[in-house]
């Protein structure tokens, strides 16, 4: 049967079918709202999936291993009611009206950017924090050095830094915002370094100056432009498709790692999970992981900045039924974080596991192809907050805590890695 917290449905019928474009040309998502919808079958996942297929009028938001998160446009109601009552599932809304949430996170936004300042009360621009990234380059040019990791498929760059107080430390590798959508992560990301390089507490200075850091802010440039200046849901790349009119692929299942096993990525262009034409075919994933094999020897720690769903998974994705060698060993660091985060006053709690096996199968991943194919032993997934009231769209209030929340996390992962042997020096730095 289905469960619903839902209005009336007469009050949906009156919006039009369709995200709609505003005067600024930005896509518009009024009435547009977003269920979670349990299912027990995989039948019943397929058939839900199935709907996602229709982008137009359904996209998938988040999935798990017993549960979906679509967001569904107010001409596609009935249809979705009609799926849920077919398939025995149930569905339960959670975000009522998704363009609520982008008009009071650009409020937000244009609020705390009026003096100008690059900061964390907003979620910043590419063209921000490239600009900001040049000003720290400039400041600190003894402690830090930008590296380019190659072009998008627009031409865009793709910047990254690295911090180093001193030689022989183990590297650390931060890939943030492959799915464009996801601005948290880069708002995490920039704050980490600001706090590596400017805070006197002792943790972060010990943190900071004993490891090497390796930080990617955004990784899909044309995407995260793409979300500022036209569609603040975006999640893939922009390359068009050569089968298809839809555009993109999901750089999160792109890499060269038992890439399409096992339903871990979708075959269809319009997906939000495609995994595109063939492995390495996104500009910025091949430019990616030419980067990642230029300093594999220097990598002893991977970590991928997603949201949402507070969770760290590690490898593998493309199978449940496999784990890595040092499984267990990767859960004790995963609990590590955990429990770090949980500490904290905000209470957040993280779940983890590898990644088929607390969500569901997701072949080509940049944490599969790290630790299978360039031997980085610690590679893992960080879902950010939250657990789906706001999703994707998280207020910028949550941007500082959040970023806490990743600063005390990291820190206890690299301490239970240095206590699991993992840290050593793997070659001259």
């Amino acid at each position: 049967m289905a469960l619903y917290s839902l209005p009336l449905v007469l009050a949906l019928v009156v919006l039009a079918q369709g995200a709609s474009f505003g005067q600024d040309q930005r896509l518009r998502y009024d009435g547009y709202s977003v269920y979670k919808v349990k299912f027990e079958t995989q039948a019943q996942r397929s058939i839900l999936r199935k709907l996602a297929e229709d982008r137009e009028n359904f996209r998938l938001w988040h999935e798990a291993k017993d549960e979906l998160h679509l967001m569904i446009s107010p001409g596609a109601f009935g249809e979705f009611d009609s799926e849920v009552q077919k398939t025995n599932v149930t569905a339960e809304l959670f975000i009522r009206n998704v363009q609520e949430l982008i008009d009071s996170e650009e409020a937000a936004n244009l609020k705390a950017s009026r003096d100008g300042s690059f900061g964390w009360t907003k979620y910043n621009s590419l063209a921000e924090i490239y600009a900001w990234l040049d000003g720290i380059l400039a400041a600190y040019p003894t402690i830090t050095e930008g590296f380019i990791v190659g072009q998008s498929y627009e031409g865009r760059t793709i910047r990254g830094i690295k911090i180093s107080y001193k030689s022989n430390n183990p590297g650390v590798l931060i890939e943030s915002n492959i799915h464009a959508r996801e601005w948290i992560t880069s708002a995490t990301a920039t704050w980490l370094i600001n706090e590596f390089l400017t805070s006197t507490d002792e943790l972060v200075r010990d943190l900071a100056e004993n490891h090497d850091w390796y930080i990617v802010p955004v990784l899909n440039v044309d995407g995260f432009v793409y979300t500022h200046e036209k569609d603040r849901m975006w999640r893939k790349t922009r390359q068009p498709s050569e089968i298809s009119s839809c555009i993109g692929a999901d750089p999160n299942r792109n890499y060269d790692s038992h890439w399409m096993e096992n339903e871990g990525a979708s075959s269809n262009p319009c997906a939000e999970d495609y995994g595109g034409p063939k492995p390495f075919s996104e500009p910025e994933i091949q430019a990616m992981s030419e980067f990642v094999i230029s300093i594999k020897d220097k990598i002893n720690v991977l970590l991928a900045f997603h949201s949402y769903s507070q969770l760290l998974l590690s490898p593998y994705g493309h199978t449940k039924e496999e784990f890595p060698p040092n499984f267990d060993d990767m859960m004790e660091v995963a609990k590590a974080y955990g429990d770090a985060v949980e500490s904290l006053p905000y209470g957040t709690v993280y779940r983890y596991g590898s990644a088929a096996g607390i969500l569901y199968p997701a072949s080509g991943a940049t944490i599969d192809w790290a630790y299978n194919e360039q031997g980085v032993e610690i590679s893992y997934t960080i879902e950010f907050r939250d657990t789906g009231r706001y999703g994707f769209i998280l207020p910028p209030v949550h941007i500082i805590p959040n970023a806490e929340e990743a600063l005390i996390g990291i820190a206890a992962l690299l301490e239970k890695c240095k206590d699991l042997g993992y840290l050593g020096l793997k070659s001259a730095l």
